[in-house]
């Protein structure tokens, strides 16, 4: 099952992160994960929120300009070697991975990883059948 990331056009100047932070904060939205990608001029923040559409509506009245991205997350076990057989899968299935990037724990014993590749379908197919199971938004609590 995919969920929703948004991916914010930043400018690159001091304070602008802690903006959007705090922006989301008073609203009561809660982050999942983050992950901040720079070039010289501008960076792209990538967020999953608790609550990605309503994030995406504030953010946006707020100027900002972004775009919604369908990816997939899975978890591992938090210990060695976890996310290794993870990516052995993947790359034994010849799945080309984008980006990826990891999630904020919740003391389960599992870490959580974001994955954007070109066929999300086809990864989720892929880990379900060597008994990986895609997490679902109501794990991650996003609603």
């Amino acid at each position: 099952m995919t969920i929703q990331q948004l991916s914010v056009f930043l400018e690159n100047r001091a304070g602008q992160l802690a903006e959007i932070t705090e922006i989301l904060a008073e609203h009561g939205i809660d982050l999942r994960a983050i992950h901040i990608a720079e070039t010289t001029d501008y960076g792209v923040l990538r967020l999953i929120t608790s609550a990605p559409h309503e994030a995406a509506n504030i953010l946006l009245e707020k100027g900002c300009v972004l775009s919604m991205t369908p990816v997939l997350a899975a978890a591992v076990p938090d210990k060695p070697g976890g996310l290794a057989k993870l990516l052995s899968v993947v790359a034994q299935a010849g799945i080309d991975v984008e980006y990826m990037y990891s999630m904020f724990g919740n003391g389960n014993g599992m870490a959580y990883m974001i994955f954007r590749v070109a066929d999300l379908e086809r990864l989720e197919s892929v880990l379900t059948a060597n008994g990986i199971s895609p997490s679902t938004a109501e794990e991650l609590g996003i609603h």
